[in-house]
């Protein structure tokens, strides 16, 4: 059971995602917040496995809520899944890089956001390659964006280095394992070091970091 908290300051989206998630086997919706407080109140309370975070809200809104539960180390189960729309990039981009597990836009269909709470659930990252690389041409271009320090990535091997790339370029493991002839546990193995090499809190924040280190660099097609 997928136990998932929503977090949006319009009553009748809430609504509607409960309605959508109560009606589908495996899901279980713990609780809902109408701003970024509550939704942190919540996932202290409710410990759920996902929250469902609206950027825009009153108050604290969900780019803070997200940077607090993603830095309470008792709530190191609890993934963020982001709501935006794509006038709200920079606060998507900033909402990766304090840990968020992916974002979805708010015209997704129904099953589509069934899909990513699963896959988000399950541990991946949830990070549509053409939205993911128009965030990292618009943001992690600018000089005040790369805020890491590169010594942290000085032992990453050029194994791990294609790896990377793959990951950055929207790739599950079992397409890296595919795609470089290796089996899936080695893919996973791989990634699990550079998360610990770079400081990545997960897979999501891992192609951040990758984009603002330089390791991997914005591909401009369209």
């Amino acid at each position: 059971m997928i136990r998932v908290l929503l977090a949006d300051d319009q009553v009748l989206v809430r609504a509607g995602f409960r309605v959508l998630l109560e009606t589908e086997d495996g899901f279980d919706v713990v609780g809902e917040a109408g701003d970024g407080e509550q939704a942190v109140a919540g996932a202290v309370e409710h410990k759920p496995d996902i929250v469902v975070m609206d950027v825009r809200m009153p108050g604290v809104d969900g780019l803070e809520a997200t940077r607090r539960i993603t830095a309470n180390p008792d709530l190191a189960g609890t993934k963020v899944l982001v709501l935006t729309t794509f006038d709200v990039d920079e606060y998507v981009y900033e909402a990766l890089r304090a840990g968020a597990s992916g974002f979805l836009l708010k015209d997704t269909e129904p099953v589509e956001l069934l899909r990513a709470l699963r896959v988000v659930a399950s541990g991946e990252a949830l990070l549509a390659p053409t939205v993911t690389r128009r965030l990292i041409q618009e943001f992690v271009g600018r000089p005040e964006n790369r805020r890491i320090d590169t010594s942290a990535v000085r032992e990453i091997t050029d194994r791990e280095r294609e790896v990377l790339g793959l990951v950055a370029g929207g790739m599950s493991n079992d397409e890296i394992a595919a795609h470089l002839v290796i089996s899936t546990a080695t893919a996973r193995t791989h990634v699990s070091r550079i998360m610990t090499k770079i400081g990545a809190r997960d897979r999501a924040q891992l192609v951040v970091l990758a984009y603002e280190s330089g390791l991997v660099t914005p591909r401009h097609s369209a």
